[in-house]
């Protein structure tokens, strides 16, 4: 058990706040529910925010800075008063069926600080979903197992207008709150091992992430032109798939884009030109292509792979700007 120091006495330890935070890996829900875990999982942004002394800092999974493009987060930071911590959540923006949403959190991310934030604040307010406490006045929790996180987090009373803690299910059936996850609009649920402690930066098995609607990042690779009322834009989307040292070709996606999808990632797609193939190879089959650097990251519902590794059936999700292309793995 974690007993809290006194947030007045001298720290024992420096509050990181550079820390990348544990991964998860796509799987099945657990044979047996014993030692495991359950929490919803939230569709949004990942952040860890630190917090000193009513300030706070937040970085998304990347480590990119996004204290000024979330300020809900200082009235959270404020209202813990002297406390140092470090924690690890989503940023989340509800829909109208108060589930959260995608499209509007991707409205969130591109908002640059300033007047842009203010707007976005206003018509797509964030909140702030807490799910691990890794720091707590001066002590690092991250060999602590998960209980021990859990019950410390819990005992911080972070509840407010903005944020709050995702509920953890210890004594209920995965597949139970699976069902009760998609009745309530969430991707999925995230399986925990209770005796695992936290693993900066490292994607474990400790972790298992279950949706049933399967999702991909990809790095953009370039854009085929459109036929019809798409013949002045986009036809398709060239997706990639880091690998080793260079870019592997998964296929392409053309459908689940809306008009206002479409221009922006034009004006995106159009700063990034280049001449050549950013894969080792030129993918055979896919006419002419306006290549791009491969820096923009975004999300695909798909059907499954193929025998060849290309996505079957891929529908646009969106843009990922809290993503970078390094972090892009295939999921099983």
């Amino acid at each position: 058990m974690i007993h809290r120091t006194d947030p007045q006495a001298p720290d024992t330890a420096a509050l990181p706040t550079d820390m990348l935070p544990m991964l998860a890996v796509a799987g099945a829900l657990p044979d047996q529910d014993d030692g495991w875990a359950y929490e919803f999982k939230w569709d949004g942004a990942r952040a860890l925010v630190a917090v000193d002394g009513g300030r706070p800092t937040a970085t998304s999974r990347s480590g990119k800075p996004l204290t000024g493009s979330f300020p809900e987060l200082r009235t959270m930071a404020e209202a813990l008063g002297p406390a140092r911590l470090l924690l690890d959540g989503e940023l989340v923006v509800l829909g109208s069926d108060h589930a959260p949403s995608f499209s509007r959190m991707q409205h969130r991310l591109k908002a640059a600080p300033g007047r842009a934030v203010d707007r976005a604040v206003e018509d797509h307010p964030a909140h702030f979903i807490a799910f691990d406490l890794l720091h707590l006045d001066g002590q690092p929790l991250l060999g602590s197992s998960y209980d021990d996180r859990r019950a410390a987090l819990e005992d911080l009373g972070l509840q407010g207008p903005s944020w709050g803690v995702t509920p953890s299910f210890h004594d209920h059936h995965g597949a139970d709150v699976l069902d009760a996850a998609l009745g309530m609009g969430m991707e999925g649920v995230v399986a925990k091992r209770r005796a695992s402690p936290y693993l900066p930066g490292r994607r474990s098995a400790s972790w298992v992430k279950v949706k049933p609607e399967r999702t991909q990042e990809v790095v953009l690779a370039g854009w085929t032109t459109g036929n019809g009322n798409r013949s002045q834009g986009i036809g398709a989307l060239v997706l990639g798939i880091p690998e080793g040292d260079g870019l592997r070709f998964v296929g392409k996606v053309g459908s689940g884009f809306t008009e206002d999808a479409m221009r922006d990632l034009r004006e995106d797609l159009a700063l990034r030109s280049r001449r050549t193939t950013p894969f080792g190879t030129r993918p055979p089959g896919l006419g002419e292509v306006h290549w791009v650097e491969p820096e923009l990251v975004g999300e695909v519902r798909f059907a499954g792979w193929t025998p060849d590794g290309h996505l079957r059936q891929p529908s646009w999700r969106g843009l990922r700007p809290d993503k970078r292309p390094g972090e892009v793995v295939r999921e099983s």
